[in-house]
């Protein structure tokens, strides 16, 4: 199952990869800074057996060649003026979209099935890294796309430090996912740019999520 310390493993940099999908809502578990969101399951990649076992997994997206990440907020409430001619508004709730994208993003992120160790993050079948950070390449995310139609959990690192402040070191927590939100994905396309003889495709590639 997954842990601070396999996240831990799996990031090439001082901050995880940006966003990640989850098919639970995660765990939280006691770090260095505080309680923090960690994915239930195993990332997929892992051994099958495993995954079936947990029955849930998580895809790691990848940073490379990645685009900003635009996030639209939608604001539901209803608006009418009263007889004395104010505004008085019913509110509902905030709902947000987030559309990403990729430009020449291998189409594989190694150059074989990836073993990860489910304790340290690391590939045990010593494959060859294509992403530079061994995240999500353009097959992943299509598998991930065609076998979701249902909702699922995006996980979010940015700095959204306000989010915890309920609990200590409420500023230092840019090093870990900082949001978690159940969405859809409504587009997903992508362009296959150059073709490889014998490694990988470079695709570019566009999502659009929506929070339920």
């Amino acid at each position: 199952m997954a842990t601070l310390n396999y996240l831990a493993g799996r990031k090439k940099y001082g901050r995880p990869q940006a966003l990640m999908f989850a098919e639970l809502p995660g765990t939280f578990e006691e770090g260095d800074n505080g309680i923090t969101y960690v994915p239930q399951g195993y990332e997929v990649g892992t051994n099958s057996d495993q995954i079936e076992e947990a029955g849930a997994s998580f895809l790691i997206l990848s940073d490379h060649n990645r685009n900003g990440i635009d996030v639209k907020n939608n604001r539901i409430q209803q608006r009418e003026r009263t007889i004395n001619g104010k505004m008085r508004s019913f509110f509902v709730a905030d709902k947000f979209t987030l559309s990403v994208s990729w430009q020449n993003l291998p189409s594989r992120s190694f150059s074989n099935i990836p073993k990860f160790n489910v304790t340290t993050g690391k590939d045990n079948g010593a494959a060859e890294k294509y992403t530079v950070d061994g995240g999500a390449g353009g097959n992943e995310l299509l598998d991930w796309y065609l076998t979701h139609p249902e909702s699922f959990y995006l996980f979010i690192s940015y700095d959204r430090y306000s989010n915890f402040q309920d609990q200590t070191n409420t500023m230092d927590r840019i090093k870990e996912y900082q949001e978690v939100k159940e969405v859809y994905i409504t587009d997903f396309s992508y362009n296959v740019t150059k073709r490889s003889p014998n490694t990988y495709d470079l695709w570019d590639v566009n999502i659009t999520l929506e929070e339920v």
